[in-house]
């Protein structure tokens, strides 16, 4: 079995009407911005470059948010790979992606519709922790405004 390491980034952009949530197609799958780390590269380096390689985006990471999530899949020749990532949250400040070769298209969506076109049980899960990440974020915010 082989063992790979990527990290990637749950990309918002902060509403008026609530939070908006970056997806990439992947060949008609939606998911969030990811990939394989480079040699010595930490796991916020990668994540930042991988995101800003495949959105162009210019992103804050913020601070607090880190989420590993971990499966197998089989590449061409049976070969087993265990598969590790790891997320961060980043803020966009521009809606204006601009999606790199590997991906067919994107969607900004608000939480509900991003939880129900998203592809993966694994992203689903990692978008309610960044969801609620977020909302504390932001209930703390108002909390120290007083």
């Amino acid at each position: 079995m082989i063992e790979e390491r990527s990290a990637g980034a749950v990309v918002f952009l902060h509403k008026p009407d609530g939070q908006q949530y970056l997806l990439l197609d992947n060949g008609g799958r939606l998911d969030f911005p990811k990939g394989q780390l480079e040699n010595g590269e930490t796991e916020l380096d990668a994540a930042k470059r991988e995101t800003k390689e495949e959105t162009g985006l210019d992103t804050v990471f913020i601070d607090g948010f880190l989420e590993n999530v971990s499966y197998f899949y089989s590449k061409p020749g049976g070969i087993r790979v265990h598969k590790m990532v790891t997320f961060f949250i980043a803020e966009s400040k521009s809606a204006e992606v601009k999606i790199s070769k590997e991906h067919q298209g994107f969607v900004w969506l608000p939480f509900k519709e991003a939880l129900r076109r998203a592809s993966y049980t694994t992203t689903r899960a990692l978008l309610v922790r960044a969801d609620d990440f977020l909302r504390q974020k932001m209930l703390q915010k108002s909390l120290d405004a007083y």
